[in-house]
């Protein structure tokens, strides 16, 4: 099922743009980088990478989360039989 999940939120998954925060991390890395030595650039490199692969991994379980809550609701309302309103009532 984790790659159903995984397969519906790449489609329906839309990455906000967020690109002043984007160039702020950016430059902020760019500024790390350029104080320190190699050994500690791959530390830092390593770091990031781990980061970005937990953000993936919350926005998936994020995902799946509400999708089940969703389907969970949907499965409420319909316990009854879809539901109809009255003419009375519409009018």
């Amino acid at each position: 099922m984790n790659d159903y999940m995984k397969a519906l939120h790449h489609r329906f998954f839309h990455r906000p743009d967020c690109t002043e925060l984007r160039e702020e991390i950016d430059q902020l890395y760019s500024g790390l980088r350029e104080k320190m030595d190699r050994p500690e650039q791959s530390k830092l490199l390593q770091l990031v990478d781990a980061q970005n692969l937990l953000k993936e991994e919350i926005s998936l379980a994020s995902f799946t989360t509400g999708f089940k809550l969703a389907w969970g609701m949907a499965q409420e309302l319909w316990a009854d039989g879809p539901y109809f309103f009255d003419e009375e009532q519409m009018g």
